[in-house]
Order: structure tokens, then C-alpha cells, then sequence
């Protein structure tokens, strides 16, 4: 249990479906911190292989370091177990998605919702490996989405609150630029084949 008088900056908390409100999402925004909350975990499994609850992992920043107190009354509203001080983001951030423990269930990074402008970049410096993954990450949005226009593209990261894939896209203009400038010219018949074909008919 995180002691009464323990003062940290970032914190994490479980929300459960079954207890919280329905409106929980909106609590969140409503006090204006950055928070960063998992995909649904539906699918883990305790130390003898039965089915945990169903709970989602939320990280809240808050500008300054703040009391356990404080941010028990935050859970406390939510129905929520008492709250944990993180010592970094990062870690729990990749914790989300079971991302470093391949022996638990596994979660898309694509289904972590952020609230007030939560950036894991601001917590953390990308390792080549991690802009890498990202950047795959996008390739695939790119192909499955079928963009071939930059500013759809940057739209939809927006209208989805990806914040770290638009830094990271953003950051990295003309490479994904040339890619979709590529993926458009490749559906388009080449001159030579219009002609031919305005000819036989």
C-alpha cells in the first residue's frame, strides 16, 4: 500500500468495468490531467491460470508532485483500488500493453486511449527500436486504411488522439510524405497504359 504522505508527480490505477461509473472516461477529462489508459485486459490470467477481472490500467500525471490523499479522492470516484506511485512512465506505459512480458496476454499499443493531451514523448526518449516500431505501426495504418494523401493520414491520427504516432509522424514528414506520394502514383494507370487503352476503345 502506497504510504499517506508519499508526493509523486505520475501515478497508476486499475478501473474495473463491473464497479466504475459510466461516466468514468469523463471524470478523467474533466480534471484536465494527462492520463493514459490500456486496452480493455479481458484476457489475463492469475498465478493458477483463471481469468482475472476485466480491468483497464490508467497512468495520471499530474504538474506536480501530489499526495497519495489526493489522488485517493480521484480513485475513490471512480471505485477504484487504492492508487500507485510510479517511480517513471515508461515502463508502466509499455506495462499497458503487456508489451516486455510476452507471456501474458498480449494488447494492441493502436487501442491505448489518451485524455488531455497525454504524450508518452514527453515522459520519454524513443529508442531507435521504439521510432521503428511506430513507424511500422503507421506503415500499417497507412495500408490497411488505404491513405495516399499526408493530411488524411495526419487527420486521422488527430481524430484518434494518437498523440505519440503524430509526433513521430510529424517528425518524420518526408518519409511518410514519399510513401503515400509512392502508394498514389502506384494506383494510378501509368500514361502510356490510358492511352492505349482511350485507343482500343
Amino acid at each position: 500500500m502506497a504510504e499517506k504522505n508519499v508526493k509523486k508527480r505520475n501515478w497508476a490505477f486499475l478501473v474495473y468495468p463491473e464497479s466504475a461509473p459510466e461516466n468514468w472516461l469523463q471524470i478523467l477529462q474533466a480534471t484536465g490531467l494527462q492520463c493514459a489508459i490500456s486496452p480493455l485486459h479481458d484476457r489475463d490470467l492469475n498465478a493458477t491460470g483463471e481469468p482475472k477481472k476485466a480491468h483497464w490500467h490508467v497512468i495520471v500525471c499530474y504538474s506536480g508532485p501530489t499526495s497519495f490523499n489526493v489522488v485517493k479522492g480521484l480513485t475513490d470516484s471512480l471505485n477504484s483500488p487504492i492508487p500507485q506511485a510510479l517511480e517513471q512512465v515508461k515502463g508502466y506505459y509499455r506495462y499497458l500493453t503487456h508489451q516486455d512480458n510476452p507471456e501474458k496476454a498480449q494488447y494492441s499499443p493502436e487501442q491505448i486511449q489518451t485524455v488531455n493531451g497525454f504524450n508518452i514523448l514527453d515522459y520519454s526518449d524513443l529508442t531507435r527500436s521504439e521510432l521503428n516500431a511506430i513507424k511500422v505501426q503507421l506503415l500499417g495504418i497507412i495500408r490497411s486504411m488505404g491513405f495516399t494523401e499526408y493530411s488524411d493520414f495526419m487527420d486521422f491520427l488527430l481524430d484518434n488522439c494518437m498523440a505519440a504516432e503524430f509526433d513521430v509522424a510529424a517528425s518524420n514528414t518526408l518519409f511518410f510524405d514519399r510513401y503515400l506520394s509512392s502508394a498514389r502514383n502506384k494506383v494510378l494507370p501509368a500514361k502510356g497504359q490510358a492511352d492505349a487503352g482511350t485507343a482500343r476503345e
